[in-house]
C-alpha cells in the first residue's frame, strides 16, 4: 500500500503529465453546438414524459419583442426553432415601436397571470420610440416565469447561493461548458473578465458557489494580463474583440469566450466576420479547452433558456399532479358553556384569503381579493384543471324540520372541518349566500353555528361580494325594459317605433347583434334595416305583449309584505297603462336560479336570453332576448358568476355562491362553485354541499335538476336529524321560534322519539331510491339523552342507512364530527349506483306523480282547471321535456304544513303551475307558497346594531 506522501507525489506527477500533454497540442474545442444538441434531446424526452402524465399539457414560452431589430429577429428565430424541436409551445409577442412602458408592463402582467405560459423573456435591447426602463421591465417578469434569470429576486438568490431558482442562461451555459471540460471546479483558480449584470457578475457567483476561487476583473483592473495568467478557468465577457492574447493564457487552462464581435474581413461575402473577446488562434496553443465563436456560448445560452422553461413547466405540472393541499388549520379555543355564535366567530382571526388560496392550489390570477378575508374565484381555474379528476361529491340534507332548523349548515361545516383539520384530507364546503330577508327577519345569520361556522360571520351574512344586489339590479332592469316596451308600443305608430328601434347614427343604420338574433327568430333573412317591408317592420318592432299575461316581477332582497301586490303605471305620464303586479324576494328570482345552474358564461348568457317574461296576445312566449336586454343583463352579472372564497373557523376552504329560494327554485348553491371545488380537491378529496330543506324537496331537486344540469355524480347523502324534530313528528307540541321549548323536548321521552322515527325512515328511503348511500348525522343537542340517541341510531341502521353517527360539532368543532367524517369516507368508496327519479321524456303529469308518490308518499294528484290548461300550453310550446321543480311546504311531507310524521296515500293538490325557461324547469305549486316573506311582529332588526366605537356588528346571531 502506498504511503500518503507517495500518493501525493504520484498525483502531482500525473497532473504535470496532463498539463504537458495539453500544452503540446492545440486546445480541444468545447463545442456549445454539440452540447446544446444533447441538452435539447434530453429536454425533449422530459417534455414527452410530461405529456404522458398530462396529455393536454404543453410547456409554454412567451418571447416579448418591442420593435423589429433584425439582430433580435435572428435570436428570436433561433429560440423559437429550439423550442419547437423540444416540444415547447412558443409565442412571439410582437409589440410596435410606439409601445409605452405602461403598455409593456401591462402585457407582461397578462403573461404572468396566464397559466399556459411557463417562461417569459423580453428580447433586449428594446427597440422603442418611448423611454422604457429595462431594469423595471425585467423585474416585472414574475420570478416564477423569469427563465432569463434577470429578475432582481432571482439574481439575489444566485448571489446568496440559492440555485433552486432560475439561473441566468449565459452564465449557466458557461458553468455547463466548464464542467464538460472535465476540470474540477472546486478549488480551481477562476478569473472572470467582465462584471456585467447579465454575464460577468452571475458567472462569478456561480463559480464561487461551485467552490472555485474567483477573481473578477474589469476595465479598472491593473495588471490584467498577469491576473489572467493565474487562471485555471478563464471566462471572458468584456466586449472587446480579441483582447485576450495567447500569452495571457496559463498552460492547460480552460477558456470560455462569451464575446461576439464583428470585425472587417474582405475574404467574406459580408465583408466581416464574427470573433470573440479572445484571440482564438493564439489562445488555442496554450489552453486545454476553448470555446469557439460562434458555436460556443451562444448555443448554450439558448439551450439553458429551454432548460429553464422546461423546469418551470415541470414545476407547474407537479403542482397540477400534486393534489395534496398544504392547508394550515386554525386551532380552536373552546369555552364552556358555548358562547354565542358571533362571539365565537370574533374570537378566531381568519387567515389572509390569499394564503388560503395558495394553500388549496389556486394561482394568483384566479383570485380577486375583496379585502383580506374573502375573494372572488375566476372561472379560468376550470380551464386550467380541465383534465384533472373530480373529487367525491357529498350532499347534506335534512329530515322534515322544525321551524328552528335542524342544523344542516352547521353539520356541513363541522364535517368539512373534520375532514381537513383533523383527517388531513382535501375538503371544500360549498354553500348558498344568505338573503337579507331571513337575516333581518326571523332566522338571523346563516353561517353555521357554535364551533362549526363560516367566518367572517358578518361578511357572510351581509352583502358579501354583492352578488344578490347584482341579481336584483339585473332583474329590475329587465322589468323596466318590459314595461317601457309595453308603453312605447302602445303610444307609437309602427313606423316611428321601428325607426327609433333602428336609428340612423352618423348616416348609417345597423341592426345590433341582439336585433339580428330577433330577425333570425322571425325568419327574416335581411341585414339592411332599410330593406324590410312594412309587414316585416311591424313583425320586428311589435312584441304585442299581453298585459294580462306578464309573468316577470320586480325583486328586492328584504321581507316586505306590502309588495305582495302592487299597481304600476299610476303616474299621468304613463297614460293609463296601469296593471297589477307584485314583488318577490331577490333570491326567488329566476336570474338567481340561473346563476346557480349555469355552467359557464356562455351557458349563463343563453339561459338569460331564454327567460320568458310574458306572453303575447297570441299566447307565444316573449323572452329577455326579444326585449334586447340579454347583453346588458350579462354585463351587470359578469362578476356574480364567480363564487366567493371564505373559510371555516378551523381554516377550511368554503365557496359561497348563489342563493336560490328552496321553495320556488331548486335551493342549492351553484354548479360553478361545485365544479371548481371538485377540481381543486382532487380525486381523493371531498366537496360537501347542501340542498335546501328536507330530502323530499331539496335533495330531490339537487339530484333531478342540479346534477342533471351539471353532469356531476353524487357519492354520499348526509341526512341530518335531531331528537327535537323526531319528537315533533311523534306528536310533540308545536315548536315556535322565539318561544321556550316545551318540557317534552328538554326531557327524555323515548315514546315521542319512537313515534317520530317514521319521518326519518321516509327520508332515508328517499335517498336510497336514487342509489346513493345515506349516512345519518344525529345532530346532538344539550338535552338529548344517550338512550334517545341510541334509539335513533339503531332505527336508522335497521331502515336502510349506510351508517348513523352522533355528532357534536356545534360544541366541539371538527373533532365532534370525526365519526361522521369516517362514515362519509367509507360510504364514498362504494361503487356509484346513482340514478335519476324520472326520465325527462315522461309527460309533465307523470313526472309530477312520480315525485309526489316516491318522495312524499302521495296517493293521488289533483290539478285545478287552470293548471291542466297551462300544462297543455307548455306541451304545445315544447317545454314538456323540462325537469320538475316542485313548490311545496318544507314543514311537511304533504302539502299541508300542519301534518307531521310520514303519512301515505294522501292527495296532493296542485293549484298553480309556472315555468322558468331560462333556469330550465317547470314549477307546480301545492299549498300556499309566498315568494315575498313578511317581517314578524318582532324581527331580528331589534337586536342588530353597529357599535360606533369598535365598528363591530352586534346582535346578528
Amino acid at each position: 500500500m502506498l504511503t500518503t506522501l507517495k500518493r501525493c507525489c504520484l498525483r502531482n506527477s500525473l497532473r504535470s503529465l496532463k498539463v504537458t500533454m495539453s500544452t503540446s497540442t492545440t486546445a480541444q474545442i468545447l463545442s456549445g453546438t454539440d452540447i446544446a444538441r444533447e441538452i435539447r434531446n434530453n429536454l425533449k424526452e422530459d417534455v414527452e414524459k410530461l405529456k404522458k402524465q398530462l396529455p393536454d399539457f404543453h410547456p409554454g414560452l412567451a418571447i416579448v419583442q418591442v420593435g423589429g431589430r433584425e439582430d433580435s429577429n435572428v435570436y428570436i428565430r433561433m429560440k423559437i426553432k429550439a423550442a419547437s424541436e423540444i416540444g415547447i409551445k412558443s409565442e412571439h409577442v410582437k409589440l410596435p415601436r410606439t409601445t409605452t412602458e405602461t403598455q409593456l408592463l401591462s402585457k407582461l402582467n397578462q403573461l404572468n397571470n396566464d397559466p399556459n405560459v411557463h417562461g417569459i423573456i423580453v428580447q433586449m435591447p428594446l427597440d422603442a420610440d418611448n423611454e422604457i426602463n429595462s431594469h423595471l421591465v425585467t423585474d416585472s417578469v414574475s420570478p416564477e416565469k423569469d427563465v432569463d434569470g434577470l429578475n432582481t429576486i432571482n439574481e439575489g438568490r444566485v448571489a446568496v447561493g440559492d440555485l433552486s431558482a432560475f439561473v441566468p442562461c449565459t452564465p449557466n451555459g458557461v458553468i455547463e461548458l466548464a464542467k464538460r471540460s472535465g476540470i474540477k471546479l472546486a478549488g480551481a483558480e477562476a478569473v472572470v473578465l467582465g462584471r456585467s449584470k447579465i454575464v460577468g457578475t452571475p458567472v462569478s457567483e456561480l463559480l464561487k458557489w461551485n467552490h472555485a476561487t474567483v477573481t473578477v476583473c474589469h476595465s479598472k483592473t491593473k495588471d490584467l494580463k498577469e491576473k489572467c495568467q493565474k487562471a485555471d478557468i478563464l471566462v471572458v465577457a468584456i466586449g472587446q474583440a480579441e483582447l485576450v492574447k495567447g500569452d495571457w493564457i496559463k498552460p492547460g487552462a480552460v477558456v470560455i469566450d462569451c464575446g461576439i464581435n464583428a470585425i472587417p474581413d474582405p475574404t467574406k461575402k459580408s465583408g466581416q466576420r464574427l470573433v470573440g473577446d479572445v484571440d482564438y488562434a493564439a489562445a488555442s496553443k496554450n489552453a486545454s479547452y476553448i470555446t469557439p465563436v460562434p458555436g460556443g456560448v451562444g448555443p448554450m445560452t439558448v439551450a439553458m433558456l429551454m432548460k429553464n422553461t422546461v423546469q418551470s413547466a415541470q414545476r407547474a405540472a407537479a403542482r397540477l399532479l400534486q393534489t395534496k393541499w398544504n392547508l394550515r388549520s386554525l386551532p380552536l379555543e373552546f369555552q364552556r358553556p358555548v358562547p354565542s355564535d358571533i362571539d365565537i366567530a370574533r374570537s378566531q382571526e381568519p387567515k389572509n384569503i390569499l394564503q388560503l388560496a395558495d394553500e388549496i392550489g389556486l394561482y394568483p390570477n384566479e383570485v380577486s381579493p375583496y379585502g383580506s378575508k374573502k375573494a372572488k374565484i375566476g372561472l379560468s381555474v376550470l380551464d386550467r384543471l380541465g383534465s384533472k379528476k373530480n373529487g367525491k361529491y357529498v350532499v347534506v340534507v335534512g329530515m322534515t324540520p322544525t321551524p328552528l332548523g335542524e342544523g344542516k349548515s352547521t353539520t356541513l361545516v363541522g364535517l368539512v372541518q373534520a375532514l381537513t383539520a383533523h383527517k388531513n384530507l382535501n375538503a371544500f364546503a360549498t354553500l348558498r349566500q344568505p338573503s337579507q330577508g331571513p337575516t333581518f327577519g326571523i332566522k338571523g345569520g346563516a353561517a353555521g353555528g357554535g364551533y362549526a361556522q363560516v367566518i367572517p360571520m358578518e361578511d357572510f351574512n351581509l352583502h358579501l361580494t354583492g352578488d344578490i344586489h347584482a341579481v336584483t339590479a339585473a332583474n329590475n332592469l329587465l322589468a323596466a325594459q318590459l314595461d317601457a316596451r309595453i308603453f312605447h308600443e302602445a303610444t307609437q305608430e309602427t313606423k316611428a317605433l321601428y325607426n327609433r328601434l333602428v336609428p340612423m347614427r352618423k348616416g348609417v343604420r345597423n341592426f345590433s347583434k341582439i336585433q339580428q338574433r330577433r330577425l333570425q327568430k322571425l325568419g327574416i333573412d335581411k341585414t339592411d334595416p332599410n330593406t324590410l317591408t312594412p309587414e316585416e317592420e311591424e313583425k320586428f318592432a311589435r312584441l304585442n305583449i299581453d298585459t294580462n299575461n306578464v309573468v316577470w316581477k320586480r325583486v328586492v332582497d328584504i321581507n316586505d309584505r306590502y309588495l305582495r301586490k302592487i299597481t304600476v303605471g299610476q303616474s299621468p305620464t304613463e297614460k293609463g297603462l296601469t296593471r297589477e303586479t307584485s314583488y318577490t324576494i331577490s333570491v326567488a328570482s329566476e336570474i338567481m336560479a340561473i346563476l346557480a345552474l349555469a355552467k359557464d358564461l356562455n351557458d349563463f348568457k343563453e339561459r338569460l336570453a331564454n327567460m320568458v317574461v310574458a306572453f303575447d296576445k297570441s299566447g307565444n312566449p316573449v323572452t329577455a332576448d326579444d326585449l334586447g336586454v340579454t347583453g346588458a343583463l350579462l354585463v351587470l352579472l359578469r362578476e356574480s358568476i364567480e363564487p366567493t372564497l371564505m373559510q371555516t373557523l378551523e381554516g377550511s376552504p368554503v365557496l359561497v355562491h348563489a342563493g336560490p329560494f328552496a321553495n320556488i327554485a331548486h335551493g342549492c348553491s351553484s354548479i360553478v362553485a361545485d365544479k371548481i371545488a371538485l377540481k381543486l380537491v382532487g380525486d381523493e378529496g371531498f366537496v360537501v354541499t347542501e340542498a335546501g330543506f328536507g330530502s323530499d324537496i331539496g335533495m330531490e331537486k339537487f339530484f333531478d335538476i342540479k346534477c342533471r344540469a351539471s353532469g356531476d355524480v353524487p357519492n354520499v347523502v348526509v341526512l341530518v336529524c335531531t331528537i327535537r324534530a323526531l319528537k315533533m313528528h311523534g306528536g310533540g307540541p308545536a315548536v315556535t321560534p322565539g318561544a321556550p321549548l316545551k318540557p317534552e323536548y328538554t326531557k327524555e321521552n323515548l315514546d315521542l322519539v319512537r313515534k317520530g322515527l317514521c319521518n326519518l325512515v321516509k327520508h332515508i328511503s328517499n335517498g336510497n331510491k336514487f342509489g346513493v348511500p345515506v349516512v345519518v348525522a344525529i345532530n346532538k343537542h344539550v338535552s338529548d339523552t344517550q338512550a334517545e340517541l341510541e334509539l335513533v341510531r339503531q332505527a336508522a341502521l335497521a331502515n336502510g342507512a349506510y351508517d348513523a353517527v352522533v355528532c357534536t360539532h356545534w360544541s366541539d368543532g371538527g373533532a365532534g364530527a370525526l365519526q361522521l367524517a369516517d362514515a362519509v369516507v367509507k360510504a364514498s368508496k362504494e361503487s356509484s349506483k346513482f340514478n335519476f327519479l324520472y326520465s325527462l321524456d315522461l309527460p309533465i303529469e307523470s313526472k309530477i306523480s312520480k315525485i309526489a308518490a316516491e318522495m312524499y308518499g302521495a296517493g293521488n294528484i289533483s290539478y285545478s282547471q287552470n293548471v291542466s290548461k297551462k300544462i297543455e300550453e307548455y306541451k304545445k310550446q315544447g317545454f314538456d321535456n323540462l325537469p320538475i321543480c316542485m313548490a311545496k311546504t318544507a314543514n311537511s311531507l304533504t302539502g299541508d304544513p300542519s301534518i307531521k310524521g310520514a303519512p301515505t296515500g294522501f292527495t296532493l293538490d296542485v293549484h298553480d303551475i309556472t315555468i322558468s325557461v331560462g333556469a330550465g324547469f317547470i314549477i307546480p305549486i301545492s299549498g300556499e307558497i309566498s315568494t315575498m316573506p313578511g317581517l314578524p311582529t318582532r324581527p331580528s332588526i331589534y337586536d342588530i346594531d353597529l357599535n360606533t366605537e369598535t365598528g363591530e356588528v352586534e346582535g346578528l346571531f
